[in-house]
């Protein structure tokens, strides 16, 4: 699905090659393509809301993650050159923290 994908947190870009799968749950439900599976850390102490996606997306949009407690995700990509990951974080008090992350590192290689 996926080789040597890696964040630079300096310039919050994320590099790799991703595979096309054709088949298997993925595929079943959101369609042949290429998949990135991340992990992220736990949020702020102080976010009461973690929101994780694409953006634009595939349909999903943001999803309220904060209280998926592996902190993991399948994201699917159909442009790395125009999508972005994006994790969004916000909490009465705290405000909003967003972070992107850029996806033109990515390569979509072949099956």
């Amino acid at each position: 699905m996926q080789d040597n994908v890696a964040v630079n947190a300096t310039t919050n870009k994320i590099t790799g090659t991703l595979t096309k799968l054709t088949s298997g749950q993925l595929v079943t439900d959101w369609g042949e393509g290429y998949f990135l599976a991340m992990k992220w850390t736990n949020p702020d102490q102080h976010a009461t809301k973690l929101y994780v996606g694409l953006n634009p997306s595939e349909g999903s949009g943001l999803i309220e993650c904060i209280e998926d407690t592996d902190r993991n995700g399948v994201f699917k990509i159909t442009d790395p050159a125009t999508q972005k990951l994006i994790i969004k974080q916000t909490g009465e008090g705290y405000g909003t923290k967003k972070q992107e992350f850029d996806l033109s590192g990515l390569i979509l290689g072949t099956e």
